[in-house]
This record gives C-alpha cells, sequence and structure tokens, in this order.
C-alpha cells in the first residue's frame, strides 16, 4: 500500500485533515466577511455584480483575518489532493480514476484561483482600495477564466469527477448512498476568485469529514475496508 502515492499513513491522514481543514477554510471564510462588514457595507456588497468588491472591501478592514481564512482554504485543497487519490485507490476501477483524476484537476484550479485572491489583496495594500478595484474588476472575467481559460476549464473537473467517484464509491459498495450523497454534495461548491462562502458551503464540507474520516481512520489503523450489503446506505 505505501509503494504507492500517497501510502497508507499520508492518504490516512489527508483523508481525515483534508476535509476538515477545508471546512475550516469555508468557515474562517464566511465568519471574515462578518466581522470585517458593517450591515451597510454587506448590503452594498450584495448589490454588487461580483462577490469579489465585497471581498476587496473587508479584506482592507481585517487583512490579518482574510489573509488566516484563505490559507487555510488554500491548505485545505492541498490536503484534499491526497485524500482524493487516496480515495480513488481504495474504490478501484476506471470510473474511480478518472472521477479521482477530475477531481484533482479541480484542486490545481482552486491553488490558481488562491494566487489571484492573494495578488488582488496586495494590490489593496499597493494602491489602495478604490484604485485596485477599479483595475481587478476590469479584467476580472480574463482573472478568473486564467491563460487559455484552462484554471475554469479545469475546475468543472470538480463537479464532474465527485459524481463519478461518488458513483463509483457507491457501485464497489465502499460507499452507502448516505456517504456517496455526501461527497457529491461537496463537489458542488463554488469555484473562483473572490468568492464568498456561505453556510451551505461550511455544511456541505462537513458533510464531506462524516463520509472521509472513517476511511481515513481504518487506513491508519491498518484494517479492511468494510463493503457489502451491511454497509449498502452508509
Amino acid at each position: 500500500m505505501d509503494a504507492y502515492f500517497p501510502g497508507r499513513r499520508l492518504g490516512g491522514v489527508a483523508l481525515v485533515l483534508g476535509p476538515v481543514v477545508m471546512a475550516a477554510g469555508y468557515l474562517l471564510r464566511r465568519l471574515s466577511s462578518a466581522v470585517a462588514l458593517t450591515p451597510q457595507q454587506q448590503a452594498w456588497a450584495e448589490t454588487r455584480p461580483f462577490a469579489a468588491y465585497g471581498q476587496l472591501l473587508a479584506y482592507t478592514s481585517e487583512p490579518a483575518l482574510f489573509t488566516l481564512a484563505y490559507a487555510v482554504f488554500a491548505l485545505g485543497a492541498l490536503l484534499l489532493f491526497p485524500a482524493f487519490v487516496a480515495l480513488a485507490q481504495q474504490v478501484g476501477g476506471r470510473l474511480a480514476f478518472w472521477g479521482g483524476t477530475l477531481l484533482v484537476a479541480g484542486l490545481f484550479a482552486r491553488l490558481y484561483f488562491a494566487g489571484a485572491d492573494q495578488t488582488a489583496f496586495q494590490l489593496t495594500e499597493a494602491l489602495g482600495l478604490d484604485r485596485a478595484t477599479d483595475a481587478i474588476m476590469k479584467e476580472y472575467v480574463d482573472i478568473s477564466y486564467g491563460p487559455w481559460r484552462i484554471p475554469v476549464w479545469a475546475s468543472v473537473g470538480q463537479y464532474a469527477g465527485s459524481l463519478l467517484l461518488a458513483v463509483a464509491a457507491w457501485r464497489s459498495c465502499l460507499f452507502g448512498v448516505a456517504r456517496a450523497v455526501m461527497l457529491l454534495l461537496a463537489g458542488g461548491t463554488w469555484m473562483g476568485v473572490l468568492k464568498s462562502a456561505s453556510v451551505p458551503d461550511v455544511l456541505v464540507t462537513v458533510l464531506l469529514c462524516v463520509a472521509l474520516a472513517p476511511l481515513g481512520v481504518r487506513m491508519l489503523r491498518g484494517l479492511p475496508q468494510v463493503r457489502g450489503a451491511t454497509s449498502r446506505w452508509w
């Protein structure tokens, strides 16, 4: 098992910690916006065509908190890379292979978006909020799509990959219906630059913790995975 990436130990740790850290990232991003913006500013941000306006404004109010939130979120994406690879290996088969591959492509897109987020925040410090916002929003679509639109196409992998891997995990009897649905729901969270997090984002990622953590614990303990009719619904 340890002869192949990510191996039993790294894979088990990633399956446990990856979704937990990602859920913490979503929660921090949600809370940081609520803390940084006054009710009037939140109402103004909701009238803008993109969430980026509110995120840039909030960053200037609480830069340290926003940096923490976005950093934890990026770390969660990194940890989910070996987690999804380990899950695909445990499931096995061609469907799981393609599901895991597409999910990893979606995570790579998240890292591109994280770099764009950080650049945008640094511009507010170098140029000031108004000038930075004008410059960023003028090119927002091109920034979000990325060069040759590779990041935005890669981000589609999250949605397609979660569907394929959830179906594969259910068909293999590694996941029952409940955990397969949890994986599928977690794959429906937003992708993009300077996006705001919501309570549903936090909740579905917590469900991902519930789905993946038992698998990770069994891997770390060296126990065989439970399959068969007894686990059909879980």
